[in-house]
Parts: C-alpha cells; structure tokens; sequence
C-alpha cells in the first residue's frame, strides 16, 4: 500500500482537503459526507457551493446504489463511458446534500481509470469530491508546483502523482437528457 493514499485517505476521513493529480489536472478532494470540510474547499477556490461539485471514485461498486435506481437503459449509458474521463450528470434520488450537488436536482458522478484516484478512493472507502485544484479566476493546475502556488500551505496533504494523460477535464453529459454540458 502506497503510504501517501494511506495518508491523504487518513486526513480525509479526519474532515481534511487534499490535493491529487486526475486524468487530466490537479483536483482538490475531500469527504463529500463532511459539510465542513466541503464548504473550506470551496472557500479555498472561492468557489460558489450553488454550482455543485463531482464525486469521483475508481470502483463502479460505491455507486451500486446509484444503478439500483436506475432503467436499465440509463445503467447502460454510464457503464459504457466507465471507468474513464466521462461525468455523467445523474438524477438525485439519494438525497445527496447541497453541499455537494448545489442548486441541482442531479449529481455528478465519475468512475475513474487514474490509479492513483482509483486507490485513494479504495483507501478511503467510498467516492470523494472533485473539483479543479485552482482558485475560480485561474487556469487549472497542471503539476504539483501550481497547486502549491495557488494554495500554499492551506492544503492538508498533496498526494505526490502524475497526471493520467489527458489534455482536458472530464466530458460532463446529462443522463436524462444526453446533453453535453463540457466536451
């Protein structure tokens, strides 16, 4: 087990935020669960809690309960793109908290490929958030030393990693309506 997942899934569950590379740039993460902890990530970007926030995890089993809700067809859909850099806009009839899914009726959900996320997420037992690691004005961070740049020592932990590859975010779709939010 690699110490540094270890650690960052350790400070998580201790309501700390933490930056880690994803399939195309820095992300911060924290415990969707921990109000406090969601709403001084959002702070840190400036981020307004009314546009909502992705939850990313690297197994399809902690949205089982997610595909129990689901039509078939619907189930379908987000298997066919996962795992992988596709966010799939879902309705929410888990009673996901505002903090997390802001002012919508849906959630963004994600299965990931990056197996530093994938073993994180595994680490910490569940999905986390994921939202770019740079303040709401500036371009994402693309390495660890933008990260520090942007937030210093406000970070609890920055999970040491590379980025998987990708020269863009994640493709965000609407499940309902097959909408593509960001290409």
């Amino acid at each position: 087990m690699n110490i540094h997942i270890r650690r960052a899934a350790e400070i998580m569950a201790s309501g700390g935020v933490i930056a880690y590379p994803t399939e195309a740039v820095w992300g911060l993460g924290c415990d969707p669960l921990n109000e406090q902890a969601v709403q001084r990530l959002l702070s840190l970007k400036s981020r307004p809690v009314e546009k909502g926030l992705i939850l990313i995890t690297g197994q399809m089993a902690h949205f089982n309960s997610v595909f129990a809700d689901l039509p078939e067809s619907q189930v379908e859909k987000l298997t066919s793109t996962w795992p992988g850099p596709t966010t799939w806009l879902v309705p929410d009839q888990w009673h996901i908290p505002e903090w997390v899914k802001g002012e919508f009726t849906s959630v963004a959900l994600r299965v990931t490929n990056h197996p530093l996320v994938a073993a994180l997420t595994e680490q910490f037992g569940g999905p986390i958030i994921s939202t770019s690691a740079n303040p709401t004005t500036k371009p994402p961070a693309i390495s660890k030393l933008r990260v520090h740049q942007y937030f210093g020592d406000e970070l609890d932990y920055i999970v040491p990693g590379k980025l998987g590859g990708l020269d863009k975010p994640s493709k965000i779709i609407d499940l309902a309506t097959d909408r593509i939010l960001r290409s």
